[in-house]
């Protein structure tokens, strides 16, 4: 059994704790972590269009993707720790929702947490790159709640039809 936690910052525990407690110690696990380019991607192009012309050494831009970098491999590191078993690591950078897609070809779970409104219970408590990742994922999904579940008392009254 092959699996992928895909691990954010904020609700990457619940990955993990997701993965212990419901696939077998046997599991191949690959924990997953997707940097997307906007960040970096933006100070480039401010820098470049505004301020860099001819000092390309002070791209601003370049500093975040390091510090992007660093960030990953210590949240890898935690949850490596946290999973306390041998897994594999996955470091990708691209368009999120389609990296953690391509990423769960020929997986048999991919594991991953709530990331919309999850003071309720309904499809808000998906964001647009969970979403995706649900609607076009290859393989079974594992979708937790990264805290408690909110109560059923927390689901939207249905439409009032006239």
């Amino acid at each position: 059994m092959r699996v992928i936690a895909w691990l954010v910052e904020g609700t990457w525990p619940a990955c993990v704790d997701a993965v212990r407690a419901h696939t077998p110690r046997s599991a191949e696990v690959v924990l997953l972590h997707v940097s997307g380019p906007d960040v970096p991607g933006v100070a480039h192009g401010a820098f470049a269009g505004l301020l860099g012309r001819g000092h390309p050494e002070r791209d601003p831009g370049d500093r975040l993707e390091a510090l992007g970098g660093s960030s990953a491999a210590e949240l890898l590191d935690a949850a490596v720790a946290r999973l306390g078993r041998p897994c594999a690591r996955d470091e990708r950078s691209g368009r999120v929702e389609r990296e953690v897609v391509a990423a769960a070809e020929g997986a048999d779970l991919l594991v991953l947490a709530r990331d919309g409104d999850r003071s309720r219970l309904g499809p808000r408590s998906l964001g647009p790159a969970v979403r995706f990742a649900v609607d076009h994922a290859p393989c079974p999904v594992l979708l937790v709640w990264p805290e408690p579940a909110p109560g059923l008392a927390t689901i939207p009254a249905p439409p009032h039809h006239p």
